[in-house]
């Protein structure tokens, strides 16, 4: 199914059951988690987890990440380990997946998996995702609402403007809290960083009791965001930079002056929940390069780091 124009569904129960009916028939709705909007689709429906490869033009060999409304969904569909139970008992609800072993029998189409043994799943911590997980009764596959490589939507106008008319509906929840993507932990052996996210890394490691190690290659990725170049706006971003040379946009951090400021504080929690958003801003005001002031790299700093480092990649 296709429209002209994404239908605006409100965040209520009725919005919730007519999005719910375009999974069912195959379509694709975006959806605000607490993290980023998403682009979801049945996760077992072989050509509705397509499109959202077509709409988003994501490479095949980059998994998706699927969205569950609690533990016991998720158990249908992959084995836990202690490490595994331990953190999600912490931080499910929450901007945390987790990629564990797929169970043989779980139905997810190969395509949310890039055909790995493994997936990659989260219960996410919002009102209208939780709603409509519950309206629809399955799971949802759930990349960020946004062309890929670019810049990921924290707003629906964010999704109307990057997806258009690529996708069948869109739930307007409103701005979303955290800003950036959740953390992603592989919890297949020794439990391994995949992806700063939404959830410091010192909050996981003081759950585990241990430190997690961070070996990935990102030619093989087993989870979304580890692509090198990910997350760029238009322009050409320079990273720590004290000033803006000449042609260059501030994008600001503390008390600097700054044409766009992530957070006038120094706040990480702010600086997070407006990442997404500045870079769109800058895009609207047409900056071809941009300077980026320095980031503390702990806590959040540590996913606002690795988001800037990919957006700054070569593409």
């Amino acid at each position: 199914m296709t429209f002209q124009e994404p239908l605006r569904l409100t965040p209520d129960a009725a919005g919730l059951k007519t999005a719910a009916e375009i999974f069912t028939k195959g379509g694709l709705v975006s959806f605000p988690t607490e993290t980023v909007y998403g682009l979801g689709a049945d996760a077992r429906n072989d050509r509705a987890v397509a499109r959202i490869y077509a709409a988003k033009g994501r490479p095949s060999f980059n998994p998706l990440i699927v969205h569950v409304a609690d533990m016991a969904a998720a158990e249908n569909f992959c084995a836990f380990n202690d490490a595994a139970r331990r953190l999600s008992q912490a931080f499910w609800p929450g901007a945390l997946t987790l990629v564990l072993p797929l169970r043989p029998e779980a139905g997810i189409s190969e395509l949310v998996t890039a055909g790995l043994d493994t997936l990659a799943v989260r219960v996410p911590d919002h009102p209208v995702a939780r709603g409509l997980l519950a309206a629809f009764g399955g799971p949802v596959a759930a990349p960020s609402a946004n062309p890929s490589g670019r810049v990921s939507p924290t707003t629906a106008a964010h999704v109307m403007a990057g997806l258009g008319d690529r996708i069948d509906a869109i739930i307007d929840g409103g701005d979303c809290a955290v800003g950036v993507e959740s953390t992603i932990v592989n919890c297949v052996g020794q439990p391994a960083l995949l992806r700063a996210g939404g959830i410091p890394v010192e909050a996981l490691e003081a759950c585990l009791g241990q430190s997690l190690s961070a070996t990935q290659d990102p030619s093989i990725p087993i989870a979304p965001g580890q692509l090198a170049s990910h997350y760029a706006p238009r322009g050409k971003l320079r990273l720590n930079a004290s000033y803006a040379q000449e042609g260059e946009v501030l994008l600001g951090f503390g008390p600097v002056d700054a044409v766009v400021n992530l957070s006038v504080a120094g706040d990480l929690t702010e600086a997070a929940a407006r990442l997404f958003a500045c870079l769109h801003q800058l895009d609207a005001i047409g900056a071809d390069a941009i300077a980026v002031s320095p980031i503390p790299d702990h806590g959040l700093g540590r996913a606002i780091n690795d988001r800037l480092k990919r957006a700054a990649a070569p593409r």
